[in-house]
């Protein structure tokens, strides 16, 4: 329970969540100190008005003893019921009283201390009983009557009656004194073992068996108005003094009323002053209260009243800020507690990653999530909604399509699409399709659009819906070429290779062409030749010639002349025809007069070749093309092969002047004419004369030509090329008699190899059974080789016995059969 004393003295008991239970009219003036029993069933109070009241909480039994003077401060023995009802009490008299219930009635009454200034505060625990005056704070052993020590007040603090010292003790043993700015942790020690935290001071009255260590001391940068336990830590009601009360110190009691107090603070810290966690009080009025207008007390108790220790399992303590006019109930944090209050402070993010860290259940996460969209979406912080949507929608796909289609509706769909998984989860087809038809809309989406087509898999949602949003918008101001590229991946999605195929063309995308390859799609390919060749022409042209069964030369040549896009359509013209002319000559003979006039614009070096090898063009519009481009050797080509061989010369010797293409012509038209006008017309120019001698040995006698010339004219150079042509001549005769002796002595040579070769016989075996051999000679006769052994044998018989003899037949011939006449039988007996 829950006990509030008031100014008018009366006393409130309240549960712990604030609902009143029972009044109690205990006093006539401000009541002072209030104190429980251990098991909570009686209730004491003291008062201003000098009495001291105990009242039970569950009956009507009432005990009240009158000291005629102030009483500050009150403490029941725990075990009050049990323990005679003993309790201590004191006040300005200074006097430490312990009353006790005699057996027979009425109470004794016991001075513990006296004379040493009035008594502050007052607790019981256990055996213990502490208190505060204005010398310090005191130890008594209940048990044994002894007192165990003596704690000094801090120096350079206010006075009690300004600022009161508070006593509380933390478990049987430990004793938390907060006083002014100094706070105080005093141990009870039976023994001399070490000290808490590494901290001995003992302080023991002589013959005491009990000694007290502080084991903890610390001073603080602000007034304590309480102090309680927390476990191991402590919660200190925390008063911050303006410069004005530091100046005054406290010379006066009266509450301000210019209203420079600051909002008192709670803080939680450790027993060496670490600062764990500060929090600031919603206090009214705070600004017009001083240090002692405030008090903290905390519950469950354990043992006594204001007995401090560890909560049980499954209870947490509550703590009570009291000021003049509020009350304010403090517990513990939880994780649930700290997130709520995070997320009350819209401190989303905070909340969020509370959450993951563990502090809280895993389920708070889908509403932290949920809360913290909610929050980004009021906001219209539309793209950062969206970017934490991953992690807090996580592996959800109702939670993903809930909120697909709540940015659908706020028109905000966009912002989400780049976060929308594919994978783990994967959503509904329809929750796909409607966000890719959201980024349709807006130009400033078709980048997106484009990318989302390309990266997610085309199983996830139907490419029918999106295209039909899409193509409305062909013929429009909205159409941009990303939509159409976007169109174009959509429709090979959907199998309508063709119409991604036109898609891609306009756009002029180069692996058009792996796709035209990939589809098999070269019907397709026959009103896009300009756009194709726009993007690759030599390439287009190559992909043309190949399928000219499908796309035959004369549709190309028509498109490519009928293009109104801007291009050099004559360009590609001449690449495609040449391209054509090079793979097959006849293909494109209806456009040969029109290559001829291409080749001369963009190729003047394979004229000739093309004019060599066509029989397609016309002459005289091959010669006026040639006549407007000053292309002259093309036009001695043509003159040449149209039968006009002298203008042809004409035109070599007039604008070419070179001598060596005059010869090579006439010596190429196979026309003794030529020759004669070809010296006439050097005749007209004594330097061509010059040339001419230099050119013509071999061809015309050098003297027949310098017979000709008139007399007077002056050739330049004709000494020096006088004297080359003899010596050019002489060479020349030189280089033809060894070149006549080389060829003879290799005539002989071979004639000789032949000879040899001649003589030399082949053995050809029959297969058959019949024993037949025959020896060849390559001087085409044929024997037997039974004949030619025979015949051989007997020449050499009628060679020895000629030598023998030394004697002819009177004809001169070899005596005997010397002769071979087989030649294969004479041929079989004629």
């Amino acid at each position: 329970m829950v006990a509030l004393g008031t100014h008018n003295g009366t006393l409130h008991i309240l549960d712990f969540q604030g609902n009143q239970v029972k009044e109690i009219a205990a006093h006539t003036a401000t009541i002072n100190d209030i104190s429980f029993d251990a098991d909570g069933e009686y209730i004491g109070s003291c008062s201003d008005d000098g009495t001291v009241a105990i009242s039970s909480l569950f009956t009507d039994e009432k005990l009240k003893f009158e000291y005629h003077r102030p009483m500050k401060a009150i403490a029941l023995d725990p075990n009050y019921s049990r323990n005679y009802r003993r309790f201590a009490t004191g006040g300005l008299a200074g006097q430490v009283l312990v009353l006790t219930k005699k057996t027979w009635g009425g109470y004794h009454k016991k001075v513990l201390r006296d004379g040493e200034g009035p008594i502050h505060s007052m607790k019981w625990r256990a055996d213990l009983l502490a208190w505060a005056n204005d010398a310090g704070v005191k130890v008594h052993d209940m048990k044994t009557d002894k007192g165990i020590a003596f704690i000094e007040r801090p120096k350079g603090i206010p006075r009690p009656e300004f600022l009161l010292p508070h006593l509380v003790w933390q478990d049987d043993t430990v004793l938390v004194i907060g006083w002014g700015t100094s706070v105080k942790i005093a141990a009870i020690r039976i023994d001399l073992s070490q000290g808490l935290n590494g901290i001995q001071r003992t302080i023991a009255a002589v013959g005491s068996e009990k000694y007290v260590d502080i084991v903890g001391s610390f001073q603080t940068g602000y007034h304590i108005s309480g102090i309680a336990p927390f476990g191991d830590l402590l919660v200190v009601l925390a008063y911050i003094p303006d410069e004005d009360e530091k100046e005054k110190k406290f010379s006066t009691s009266v509450t301000s009323r210019q209203g420079t107090a600051q909002r008192p603070e709670i803080h939680l810290v450790s027993w060496k002053n670490d600062e764990v966690t500060t929090d600031a009080l919603p206090i009214h009025g705070y600004e017009h209260y001083k240090a002692k207008d405030y008090a903290l007390a905390h519950a469950p108790f354990s043992g006594s009243s204001n007995a401090g220790g560890q909560w049980a399992a499954g209870d947490e303590p509550l703590y009570y800020i009291v000021s003049p006019k509020d009350i304010v109930v403090a517990k513990p944090r939880d994780a649930e507690d700290h997130i709520a209050w995070l997320l009350q402070h819209d401190c989303h993010e905070k909340a969020l990653a509370a959450v993951e860290a563990g502090q809280g259940p895993t389920e708070l996460l889908d509403e932290v999530g949920s809360r913290y969209l909610d929050h980004l979406i009021i906001e219209r912080k539309y793209a950062e909604a969206a970017q934490r949507c991953p992690k807090l929608l996580r592996g959800s796909p109702s939670a993903w399509e809930r909120w697909v289609f709540h940015f659908a509706h706020l028109r905000q769909l966009p912002v989400l699409v780049p976060y929308i998984p594919t994978e783990n989860p994967q959503l509904s087809d329809t929750a796909y399709e409607v966000s890719l038809v959201a980024l349709t809309t807006n130009p400033s989406f078709h980048e997106l659009l484009l990318t989302t087509v390309k990266n997610w898999p085309p199983t996830l949602y139907s490419a029918s819906p999106v295209i039909s949003a899409i193509e409305p918008q062909l013929n429009s101001s909205s159409m941009t070429d990303t939509l159409k590229e976007a169109l174009a991946e959509l429709y090979v999605i959907n199998s309508q290779h063709e119409k991604a195929l036109s898609l891609y063309a306009e756009l002029l995308k180069p692996e058009v062409f792996e796709f035209i390859e990939k589809y098999n799609l070269h019907d397709a390919i026959r009103d896009k030749v300009v756009n194709l060749m726009i993007l690759d022409s030599k390439r287009t042209a190559h992909l043309l010639i190949q399928h000219r069964d499908i796309i035959p030369p004369y549709e190309v040549v028509e498109q490519l002349l009928h293009t109104n896009k801007k291009c050099d359509k004559r360009y590609f013209l001449h690449l495609y025809l040449h391209a054509l002319f090079e793979i097959d000559i006849h293909a494109g003979k209806d456009f040969h007069d029109m290559q001829v006039e291409l080749y001369a614009d963009y190729e003047p070096r394979m004229v000739l070749p093309f004019l060599r090898t066509s029989q397609h063009y016309r002459l005289d519009k091959a010669y006026e093309i040639f006549a407007q481009r000053e292309l002259v050797r093309e036009q001695v080509f043509v003159l040449g092969r149209m039968g006009n061989a002298k203008e042809a010369l004409s035109t070599i010797i007039n604008k070419l002047e070179n001598m060596e293409e005059a010869v090579e012509f006439v010596m190429d038209q196979h026309d003794d004419e030529l020759w004669e006008e070809l010296i006439r017309q050097c005749l007209q120019k004594p330097e061509m004369v010059g040339m001419l001698l230099e050119h013509t040995v071999g061809n015309l006698d050098p003297l027949y030509i310098v017979s000709l010339v008139p007399d007077g004219l002056e050739i330049p150079r004709l000494r020096d090329r006088l004297v080359k042509i003899v010596t050019d001549y002489r060479t020349e005769t030189s280089l033809r008699n060894g070149c006549n002796d080389i060829l003879k002595a290799d005539c002989v040579d071979l004639l000789v190899k032949y000879y040899h070769e001649a003589r030399r016989g082949v053995y050809m075996a029959s297969m058959d059974q019949e024993d037949i051999s025959v020896i060849v000679f390559y001087c085409c006769h044929a024997y037997h080789l039974s004949c030619l052994e025979g015949g051989l044998d007997l020449m050499r018989l009628n060679s020895n016995q000629d030598s023998d003899n030394g004697s002819d037949d009177e004809d001169g011939s070899p005596s005997g059969e010397s002769r071979v006449r087989c030649v294969l039988c004479t041929t079989a007996a004629a």
